[in-house]
This record gives C-alpha cells, sequence and structure tokens, in this order.
C-alpha cells in the first residue's frame, strides 16, 4: 500500500467516523498482561512452588484499567478491584505500581503528569512528551467494530536478565558499575483513525487515531471496551499530590532505591529463612 492510498484511507475513515462533533469525551478500558521467563534455583525451590510463583507473578500484571480521553488530554489509571488473600505457601510477591496512580497527558501541549506511589512515598512527575518514530505499515484488522492499522517504531532497552540462580556481589567497593547491556526492541501499535485522537494507553501515543493494542517486548496491553460520549461526563484532572520531580529525577531516585534494597535483603550465608520475597518496580 503506498503512502498517497493510505492517506486517502485515513482521510475517508475519519470523514465517516461515527465521531463528528467538536467536542467529545471516550473512556476505553484497557487489559493488560504480561509473559515471564526466570530461572530459580531448583535446590531451593521445587517444582509446585516455582510454578506457584510464577502464577502469582503472572496475577499481578493481569490488570484492567481506564483510558479517559478527549481530543487533547487524558488520563490513564488502573481500575481498583479488591485484593483477594493469599493461601499457603511462603511467598510475598509486591509491584511497585500502586492502584491509586495516575498518568495524564496532554497531546496537544506534549506534556504528562504521572502521579505515582512507590515504596510509600507519592511523587509528581511532570515532564514533557517524547516523540515517537513511528513507522505506518500497511496490515489492518478488527478490533471489535473498529478498523484497526498497524504501525511500529524500534528502541534500545536494557537486557534484563532475571537469573535467581546467580548471587550478586554487593559490597566490593573496588567492582565498576557496569553499563547495562542493550538490546534492540520492536513496539507493535494497532490504531483506529475511527477515533481520531493521538492518544493511547500510558505513554503510548502519536498516531493519527486512537491506539487499541500494543505488544511492548512480553507486556501486552488490548482495548476490550469503548464508551463514546458517555452519558455522565468524567472529568479529565491533573493530578496535583506527591513531590514534585522529572523523569530522569524519578528514574535517579528508584534506581539509589533499589540499590539500597538490594543490599538490604542479600542473603546472608548459612540463612535457613524460606520466604522468598520479590519487588519489581514500574
Amino acid at each position: 500500500m503506498t503512502t498517497i492510498t493510505r492517506i486517502l484511507i485515513l482521510m475517508l475513515i475519519a470523514v465517516v467516523s461515527p465521531i463528528g462533533a467538536q467536542d467529545f469525551q471516550g473512556i476505553a478500558t484497557y487489559k493488560t498482561h504480561r509473559d515471564f521467563d526466570i530461572k530459580m534455583d531448583s535446590t531451593k525451590m521445587n517444582d509446585a512452588m516455582q510454578k506457584q510463583m510464577m502464577e502469582m507473578m503472572k496475577k499481578q500484571f493481569q490488570k484492567t484499567y481506564l483510558l479517559t480521553f478527549d481530543r487533547s488530554s487524558s488520563v490513564y489509571k488502573q481500575e481498583i478491584e479488591l485484593s483477594k488473600p493469599q493461601v499457603g505457601g511462603g511467598f510475598q510477591v509486591s509491584f511497585g505500581s500502586s492502584g491509586s496512580d495516575v498518568f495524564y497527558k496532554n497531546v496537544k501541549h506534549k506534556t504528562y503528569v504521572d502521579q505515582k506511589e512507590t515504596m510509600g512515598k507519592k511523587f509528581l512527575i511532570k515532564d514533557s512528551i517524547a516523540p515517537i518514530q513511528w513507522q505506518l505499515q500497511s496490515d489492518t484488522k478488527h478490533i471489535g467494530e473498529y478498523i484497526c492499522f498497524k504501525a511500529t517504531y524500534t528502541k534500545q532497552v536494557p537486557k534484563v536478565n532475571l537469573n535467581f540462580n546467580s548471587k550478586p556481589n554487593i559490597g566490593d567497593e573496588n567492582e565498576e558499575e557496569k553499563e547495562p547491556e542493550m538490546e534492540e526492541r520492536i513496539i507493535t501499535a494497532w490504531y483506529t483513525p475511527q477515533i481520531p485522537v493521538s492518544n493511547g494507553p500510558a505513554k503510548y501515543q502519536g498516531l493519527p487515531g486512537l491506539i487499541l493494542e500494543i505488544h511492548d517486548g512480553k507486556l501486552t496491553v488490548i482495548c476490550s471496551k469503548i464508551v463514546i460520549n458517555p452519558e455522565e461526563k468524567v472529568g479529565i484532572e491533573v493530578p496535583t499530590k506527591g513531590k514534585e520531580v522529572s523523569q530522569t529525577e524519578y528514574d535517579d531516585i528508584m534506581e539509589n532505591k533499589t540499590k539500597e534494597m538490594m543490599e538490604r535483603y542479600a542473603p546472608s550465608r548459612g540463612s535457613k529463612d524460606g520466604a522468598i520475597q520479590i519487588s519489581i518496580g514500574g
């Protein structure tokens, strides 16, 4: 499909889109899940325990989010669910993000405000939206009643190796910190020009239509429901609670806190404590 043909199709879809009013609002529901590939010490954890931990970690990332949006701004936050009590086992699995987190984005002014509660502290991250170099593809598919187009972009990300068999070398002052090994990742998005807003879940945006599906490494985000112009309007408000920092400042704080926790909870020699606690931030 040529670029000119693509533009004509996008214009045609926008014209026949049911969203004709200048002012409108929508609420999109997204489901997320993440795949895992974690190696654990078989001498400390049998197959049944490993399976149980993997299922618990998988459920932690099976979440539902609501994106409330208009033509220029949006609020993305988790739909709160009552947590179920953990039965049996010695596991405690916790993650850095909180159900009270709110991500506000203004695609017109290219800014965002990310209200996060991490490790018991509230932060208000204010920064500019980084442009995404999307490559528009010719592939199409339907998601619900909407025709969607494919777009991709490539980014460099730190290579993560969650190997619990290895023991970290902590406390060696002579050991220089090594730069993280990087790898190339292709992010795939499916967007619909039938909802002509340059927005999407979390920090994904910048396409000629609402993003309904994202594949980013082992993370998958899929839209399961859309309501255009709900009867009761929902306010899109900028979050205000927390210590104000930039994204770089927040990343530095989290990196230092993670190092502190690794040193504090590093297993001591001869330890017989069978309980396992894993904390994954972000």
